[in-house]
């Protein structure tokens, strides 16, 4: 199409605008990186649901009778009740729940402290002192990284009998302040050694000895590794079945792990819901104290033993 131009005997062509396929490339990565979101967010959804579902299977059945635990994998399905806690928290003759679920706790944060004052002692000792022996000392506690706990077990009973600690908490809670968790302390040494040295040398000109340097500056700034330190000695102290079963046999002294045996009998029918009910409230004391911690655990995770 041509017009022409006033006072000029030239015309000039004028063409019709096309879409550019180039307009169309943002549109269609837009979309593409949209399907792509939605499918991750999918997926990852699938996921959590597979691995919440053990939960809220035994949620659910904790508030059925026992007559309908266990016969449907859908949940919310058959009859509701409460009797199930109200009967697990009941206390009787032979085993106070209440009882357990209070020396869980005690041997939790019992466990706790140790491993917090054993281990970072230790882990700053292996981080910044020098003294003889100590990389003979580190590969030997890295050795005990690959040690199974079942090889110690026989060792450990014979000497806490000759000892005189059966059926005490001692040999539950004893060993956690003689850092024998050598995962923590690899976690506490890893992490010392990512400070700067320039914050030691400062404290000593200040007048700060070994002790005084630990104290003052390196144990404010271990809060990430004392918070998984402590994340996961609770949890491992709350679950422990094995240790307990071991060495104590009085039921006022059971833990919730072992209490929690008690509602199966020996043909495995004695009180499914109850037992659903009392391994519900067992989760909660783990639930907050990881909500607790979770900042400084996911902090720690990513700044010492991944480094």
């Amino acid at each position: 199409m041509t017009t022409p131009q006033p006072g000029m005997g030239q015309t000039v062509e004028v063409g019709v605008a096309e879409t550019k396929p180039s307009r169309l490339l943002p549109r269609r990565a837009s979309k593409s990186r949209a399907v792509q979101a939605i499918a991750r967010h999918a997926v990852t959804i699938a996921i959590v649901i597979i691995m919440l579902y053990p939960v809220i299977w035994m949620v659910d059945n904790s508030f059925k009778p026992n007559a309908f635990v266990g016969r449907t994998l859908l949940p919310l399905q058959g009859p509701f009740t409460l009797k199930n806690y109200i009967s697990g928290l009941t206390p009787r003759a032979s085993l106070n729940i209440g009882v357990s679920f209070l020396n869980s706790f005690i041997i939790g944060v019992l466990s706790v402290i140790g491993n917090l004052f054993a281990c970072s002692l230790v882990g700053y000792a292996f981080g910044r002192l020098e003294f003889a022996g100590k990389r003979i000392l580190f590969t030997i506690l890295i050795g005990m990284l690959l040690l199974p706990y079942q090889v110690t077990i026989v060792p450990q009973y014979i000497l806490f009998h000759q000892l005189g600690w059966l059926n005490t908490y001692l040999p539950l809670v004893v060993p956690k302040y003689l850092a024998t968790d050598a995962f923590f302390v690899y976690l506490m040494v890893q992490f010392v050694r990512g400070l700067p040295r320039d914050l030691d040398e400062a404290a000593r000109i200040d007048g700060c000895g070994d002790f005084g340097v630990f104290w003052r500056i390196i144990l404010p700034l271990l809060s990430p590794a004392i918070a998984t330190t402590a994340t996961f000695t609770f949890i491992h102290a709350w679950n422990d079945f094995l240790g307990p079963r071991l060495y104590i046999s009085d039921m006022n002294k059971y833990t919730v792990s072992q209490a929690l045996v008690q509602f199966i009998d020996s043909t495995g029918q004695s009180s499914v819901g109850g037992l659903f009910a009392m391994a519900t409230l067992s989760v909660i004391p783990l639930i907050g104290f990881f909500l607790a911690t979770q900042r400084w655990l996911t902090e720690g995770i990513a700044t010492t033993g991944f480094k």
